[in-house]
């Protein structure tokens, strides 16, 4: 048996889930969502969205 023991100084993902986040905080620091793919020329000017 090991004489070593494990100790982190803090505790696991699973212990201490991710508090959850409030939309207009993460609009607020990282801007709005934007679309993945960026429209196209003929589409910007059409503004056919």
């Amino acid at each position: 048996m090991s004489v070593y023991t494990f100790r982190s100084s803090r505790p696991d993902q699973w212990v201490s889930p991710r508090p959850t986040r409030d939309p207009a905080r993460g609009r607020a620091i990282h801007g709005p969502l934007r679309p993945m793919q960026q429209p196209g020329l003929l589409e910007r000017l059409l503004a056919l969205r």
